[in-house]
């Protein structure tokens, strides 16, 4: 059985350490003929990838949502929501049309996306890879 001894360290000195600090991820590795690791910004995220992101913030946005229609009650009054979304309503088609988008949109979507969780949780033989995608793109078409 042979026996490992210490690990060999490198020992840099004060000014070398320094110097190290001060360059950047990409500088060091221009200096040592590294090749610099690709950024996210490049990476191609598949569908079922960027449709779980997309039920996360949905449901993020609605629990703010209710969160903030909660607060608006009990600091202003029982009604204080039902009157602001009221004044929304009445702002014209476009307003109107885009805060009634904001809010269903996230509804309908994470809906859909807890649907498709559930069938998956009952039959696991929709979770191929293929169908995966497949319904990921439905998601996004629903």
């Amino acid at each position: 059985v042979k026996t490992q001894g210490p690990r060999a360290m490198t020992i840099l000195s004060k000014e070398s350490g320094e110097e190290y600090q001060k360059m950047t991820y990409t500088k060091r590795m221009k200096k040592t003929g590294r090749p610099v690791s690709p950024h996210v910004t490049i990476y191609a995220f598949p569908a079922a990838a960027l449709s779980s992101i997309t039920n996360r913030v949905t449901g993020v946005a609605l629990s703010f949502g209710a969160a903030g229609l909660g607060t608006i009650d009990l600091l202003a009054g029982a009604g204080t929501s039902l009157e602001i979304m009221q004044f929304i309503g009445s702002q014209g088609f476009i307003i109107a049309g885009g805060a009634k988008f904001c809010v269903t949109f996230p509804i309908v979507y994470h809906y859909f996306g807890a649907v498709r969780h559930v069938a998956w949780d009952y039959v696991p033989d929709y979770l191929e890879n293929s169908d995966v995608e497949k319904s990921s793109y439905a998601l996004f078409g629903a």
